[in-house]
């Protein structure tokens, strides 16, 4: 036997597919892992960059409303301990204000941040205004101005409500109060309600934004006379020595004002000169380091180290190398059955069977065809040879003057002659099976009209053989087949009760609906016959004799005939009862 080449060898595919599925799972397992940790420490930098912002949010706080740092240290105490962070604050110039605990030196580290109530970190914060409103500083109002702003507020809030329009009253950082809206399309109202009740600055805060303004002007540089005035909103605005008397400058239009340029340049000097205005009520600016205790380390890092590298390096090539060995080893011992059947499959020897797995299972079907074939071609051989050699010896005789030749010898010769035919057809219609190109042509069929066909066939066989032939059909049942190939199927039922049928026996063919029954009375068949009724080449008679049996394919044929049609085929039958062959047509 050849052997089979490594690239087409199974133990080759399978390696291949194995070392593929391993590098995929380990590959996937890697991917996965990768992507969970790094989810992992992402949420863990989010955690401390909320942490961070928790911090920074707490002394930009404490800053705004203190001079200096001098009370800060206890609530740095308390939010370092909840967090498990060393919590450092220094000046610019790297000297320590404040550290909630020993720790690597952080002269050179990186600051988390800058706390400064007048410089706000807009990435922590999230909004768009650089000076805190909590830093309030002179315009801090006295319990008597919030009383009568929050009169206002009250009595303008009530108006809204009347109209339906929701809202509360909101106290800013310096106690200035304000009405927040919770309903929408409310601009009638507030003018019918007093739009401007707001606008109007306390005492307090007259003093403070006049000294505001003039800081502003300043910045400006403008000496023609105009004045830069500021609402209590902080909005500037440079106005004329007139506007600026009229206590209401939002109802001032933008085309009336003396510099609307200048109005625009007035932003940046305000917010410069609000820095310098609060300067003296709000700390110093501090760098913020929020660490660990430890390492000094400002967040979470993920570093893959040599020894992790290979680490991960070995685990995968032992991985790979085990599943090479297994996949070997079983590849082996898979192949190996395969191999002894296949050289078993053409000896006359059949192959050992052991197991019950696919291979086992294999191995006995391999066997059972390779008995097939041989029993076919010995049956084939064995069918052939009788009526050949009935035609050799009957010639040889007629040769040799032992036998006249006359009209006798002709119809014996014609007769051995045609049963080389009829067996011949029977074989090209099981070639024609087994090659799929068996093919049938339904029609609409009566039942009746063939059943009275294939009787009056047989009429003549039946009373040669002393067998009463009958038909029964119960109304005028239609069915669709081949009307070739279905009276082939009875023909060859009614044929095979009649050879089985003793002298005063009766052969009934009956009909109803798609059902086609053929009963004899003849001898039966056994139970343990009654399986192989429809093998090839199976006839009850074990002899051979052509006295009791015919090809032995046309119950084969039949039940081939039958399931191309979509049906089915049964026999019934029990010793000394008879036989009963049913056809069922879908």
């Amino acid at each position: 036997m050849n052997r089979v080449p490594w690239r087409h060898s199974l133990v080759t595919r399978l390696l291949a597919t194995s070392v593929l599925i391993a590098v995929a799972a380990i590959a996937a397992t890697a991917w996965l892992a990768t992507r969970t940790a790094t989810r992992a420490i992402t949420q863990e930098q989010g955690r401390s960059l909320t942490d961070d912002k928790g911090v920074y949010d707490m002394l930009v706080a404490y800053a705004a409303g203190h001079p200096d740092w001098s009370g800060a240290p206890e609530p740095i105490q308390e939010r370092a301990a909840k967090l498990g962070r060393r919590i450092t604050l220094m000046t610019e110039d790297r000297q320590v204000i404040i550290d909630s605990g020993p720790g690597p030196s952080l002269r050179t580290a990186r600051p988390s941040a800058v706390v400064d109530p007048l410089g706000l970190d807009l990435g922590l914060t999230g909004g768009t205004d650089r000076i805190d409103a909590r830093a309030v500083g002179p315009y801090l109002l006295p319990a008597a101005e919030r009383a009568a702003l929050r009169g206002g507020a009250r009595k303008t809030l009530n108006c809204l409500t009347e109209l339906g329009v929701g809202g509360r009253i909101v106290d800013t950082p310096s106690g200035r109060p304000t009405i927040e809206l919770t309903s929408t399309d409310t601009q009638g109202a507030m003018i019918r309600c007093g739009a401007g009740w707001d606008e109007n600055p306390t005492a307090t805060e007259q003093r403070a934004l006049r000294t505001l303004g003039t800081m502003t002007a300043g910045c400006l540089g403008r000496r023609d006379g105009t004045t830069v005035v500021v609402t209590p909103q902080f909005r500037a605005y440079v106005l004329s020595a007139k506007q600026a008397a009229d206590r209401r400058i939002a109802a001032i239009p933008a085309e009336q004002i003396a510099d609307p340029a200048a109005s625009a340049r007035a932003g940046s000097c305000l917010e410069k000169s609000r820095r310098t205005q609060l300067q003296p009520y709000v700390a110093p600016p501090a760098l913020l380091f929020v660490t660990d205790p430890d390492t000094g380390a400002d967040r979470t890092t993920f570093t893959l180290t040599r020894e992790n590298t290979i680490r991960i390096i070995t685990v995968t090539g032992a991985v790979l190398l085990a599943t090479i060995v297994v996949t070997v080893l079983a590849g082996r011992r898979l192949v190996r059955p395969l191999r002894a059947l296949a050289e078993t499959a053409g000896g006359p020897e059949p192959a050992v069977v052991t197991g019950r797995d696919e291979i086992a299972h294999l191995a006995r079907a391999l066997n059972a065809s390779a008995r097939q074939r041989r029993a076919m071609v010995s049956d084939v051989a064995h069918e052939l040879r009788t009526p050949l050699t009935n035609i050799r010896s009957w010639l040889e005789a007629a040769q040799d003057d032992l036998a006249p030749t006359d009209d006798q010898l002709v119809a014996l010769l014609h007769e051995e002659a045609m049963l080389l035919q009829h067996l011949i057809e029977d074989l090209a219609d099981l070639a024609a099976v087994d090659a799929g190109t068996l093919r049938v042509h339904p029609e609409p069929i009566p039942v009746r009209d063939l059943v009275d066909q294939v009787t009056d066939v047989h009429r003549g066989t039946a009373q040669t053989a002393g067998v009463r032939l009958e038909a029964h059909v119960s109304g005028d049942p239609i069915v669709s087949a081949d009307p070739v190939r279905l009276r082939q199927v009875i023909g060859n039922l009614v044929s095979n009760a009649l050879r089985h049928t003793p002298p005063g026996g009766v052969v009934t063919v009956s009909a109803h609906d798609h059902t086609i029954e053929v009963r004899d009375t003849g001898a039966g068949i056994s139970e343990e016959n009654l399986p192989k009724v429809f093998d090839r080449f199976w006839r009850a008679d074990e002899s051979r004799g052509r006295a009791t049996g015919g090809t032995g394919l046309g119950l084969a044929i039949s039940r081939q005939l039958v399931e191309a049609h979509g049906g089915t085929i049964s026999a019934a039958s029990a010793l000394g009862r008879g036989s009963v062959f049913t056809v069922r047509l879908p």
